[in-house]
Order: C-alpha cells, then structure tokens, then sequence
C-alpha cells in the first residue's frame, strides 16, 4: 500500500464552477480587491470579463498581471491545464511572485469534473498542486428552473464544497428557502451563503480540504462532515445480514419525495443521493482496492464524488481517500484519529446509484478478505 504526504506540501487550489449566469464573474470582482488575496494565483478565461484596470499594478507578461491586492491573475484563452502548468512554470523561473493558492474559475466547463480529474491524474499538476475546495454559484431567482432544465448545474451543486446562493437580495424569501432546501438535499454537507454582489469573505471559500493550513494538521471532520450526513438523514438502514457490521445514513431522494410530491422521473435532482456508509470492523486494503477498481470501471460516471476515512486492517492510524467519478486519488496516512470514534466512514455523492449495492459490495469483499486471511476458503 502506497501512502504518501507529501500532498499536504502542495499549492491548495480552488475550483469555482456554476451555471452561465450564476454570478462567478462578479464574485471574482469582488474576491480580486480583498487583502486576503495575497499570495494567490487566479486563472479566468479574459481579463475584460472581470474589469481589472483600476486595480491594475503592473503587467507582468500579456497574459499576466500583479494586482494590489498582491494577488496573481493569469488569463487564459486556451486549455485551463495548459494554463495552471504555464503559471507554474513562470513561478519556477521567478518571473512572478511566489503563490501559495490558486484560484480557477470555469467559465465555459459546464462540467467541474475533467478539471478535478486533470488535478488528480496530471504527471506535473498531481506533484505541485492539490485540489481544496469546490465552490459552486447557484442564482437564488433563477437557481430552481436551471436545475430542472440543466443535469449539469445539480453535479456543479452536488459535488460542492460550499455553496454560494447568489444575487439573493432579487429572490425573495420563500424562494430563497425553497431552493436552499432543495441545494441541502443535494449536499448535506456543503455551506451555503447567500452572496450580494459577490461579497463575501475569501476564507470562508478556502481550506475545506483535508489539510489546514493554519494549524499544520489534518482537519477530518471538517472536510469529512459526515455528521451533516446523519442530521439530515430520514432514515437509517441495517440490513440483517451486514450483522452490524456496516450502515448507511443519509439522504436518498426515493424515500424523501415519496413523502413530500409524487416521484418525477424527468426531476434531475431525483437522480443524485447523498449518503454516508458507515462499518464498524476494519476493512482490508486489497478488498477496498478491488472494490474501487470494479465500480470505477463500471459505474465510474454514477460516483460523482467520494470522501472517505478507513479504519484498515493492521494500520494504527487511518487513511483519507477521495474520488471524483472514475479516478481515485493517492490515498493519505492520516497522524492519527481525529476522535475514539475509529469507524470507517465513506460519503458518496451519487447518479442512480443507491448505497445498498456499495454496501453490500464492499461489506462481502472484506468478509471474503478477512476468512482468506483466517486461512479460510470464502465461499
């Protein structure tokens, strides 16, 4: 098993996505001029989308700028890889300052997922850059109709970090409420913050990764929050056979609006389930591993997001796992637990796919693990 650290060492990066129209532009206007910019690289498509002349320094290079803010914005007219790598080039040759934080903004990717798989897979971007935070803009008036009319704004919601409802000083309040309900059934566990204008304050954006910064130690429960999870939950499940080894708590929107409105098989929002999966006994590392590798070669597009702790078999410490779809990261050996909880806790962000078939999947992969390594044969 190959665990590595050396990610927490990597430039935080931030990716905000959301629908056309949502309010990404003005919130970058907004972030651009706060002090707490500094340090930070942010990639956006044209520097006329944003109105970056009263704040201008210098320029650097045509497509690079200082701004006073001390923060570093690189425009992008290509491919945003191709970008992040070029930035990162020009910080190795000095030709602009030192950056600790990138910022990349996804206008024209309806889609957040190739950029978080290039950041989990790039030869070059894996090694220097680790991804911290999903942001995504939902507009609080027109939020609702985009996400019935649009599959791609309930992924931008759902695999979100934290949520920015905005424009919400145009949407009154029941329309407001409505819609947050309908955001927190997607995501449990991503706050939402309504945003004028784009105000809002940039750490309230940034350090939702495993690793914090500000304290050099990994923040499980934060990044995890898998206690979002079992608050929203309608209902637990324990299935007779799991013999307690294995539960699931969360959201499944089949049983929610059963109760609330008749099943609407054309309601995107149907499709996706949020749940955490819970199991009590340590999992051996080749049954994860087996596990990961069928359902990301077979149902790689239904995972659209999956953070994980495991209590392993013959690890003292735990160890953090995370996928977006079809890719898994670099697993990370945590110092230590986070609690005396030591329960391995898994939450998934899923399209039609239900934690039944990835609970029972994995629970009788470790089982056929655990009597192969009593020198039993499993049946």
């Amino acid at each position: 098993m190959a665990l590595s650290n050396e990610q927490f060492d990597r430039i935080a990066t931030t990716v905000i996505t959301g629908f056309l129209g949502s309010g990404k532009t003005t919130l970058l206007n907004a972030l651009l001029t706060q002090d707490g910019m500094d340090k930070t690289a942010v990639l956006i498509n044209e520097f006329g989308e944003i109105g970056l002349d009263h704040l201008l320094v210098r320029e650097v290079s045509e497509d690079v700028v200082l701004l006073n803010s001390g923060c570093i914005c690189c425009s992008v007219r290509g491919d945003l890889i191709s970008g992040l790598r070029d930035l990162f080039v020009k910080r190795t040759r000095g030709e602009i300052p030192e950056f600790d934080r990138v910022i990349i903004e996804t206008t024209g990717l309806a889609d957040p997922a190739p950029i978080l798989h290039t950041l989990m897979t790039d030869p070059l971007l894996t090694t220097k850059f680790r991804l911290d935070s999903v942001v995504t803009t939902v507009d609080a008036l027109h939020g609702a109709g985009q996400l019935d009319n649009h599959p791609e704004s309930v992924k931008q919601a759902a695999v979100a970090d934290r949520i920015l409802m905005t424009k919400a000083d145009l949407a009154d309040d029941a329309t407001r409420t409505t819609l947050e309900s309908r955001l927190r059934a997607l995501n449990p566990a991503a706050p939402i913050y309504p945003v004028i204008n784009g105000d809002i304050a940039v750490s309230k954006l940034f350090n939702a990764g495993l690793y914090d910064p500000a304290t050099k130690s990994m923040d499980v429960q934060k990044w995890l929050r898998d206690e979002a999870y079992e608050h929203h939950g309608d209902e637990h499940h324990h299935d007779a056979h799991d013999h307690g080894h294995g539960h699931e708590h969360g959201h499944s929107h089949d049983h929610e609006h059963h109760h609330n409105h008749s099943h609407d098989v054309n309601r995107h929002d149907d499709h996706i389930r949020s749940f955490c999966i819970t199991f009590d006994e340590p999992i051996h590392w080749d049954a994860f591993v087996t596990w990961a590798e069928i359902f990301t070669q077979m149902r790689g597009e239904s995972l659209l997001r999956v953070k994980g702790i495991l209590n392993l078999v013959g690890e003292d410490a735990p160890v953090a796992i995370h996928a977006v779809q079809h890719v898994f990261h670099p697993p990370a050996s945590l110092p230590a637990w986070p609690s005396d909880d030591h329960r391995s806790k898994i939450v998934f962000i899923t399209r039609d796919l239900g934690p039944q078939v990835i609970r029972e999947s994995l629970y009788h992969l470790n089982a056929a693990a655990s009597e192969t390594a009593d020198g039993n044969t499993p049946e």
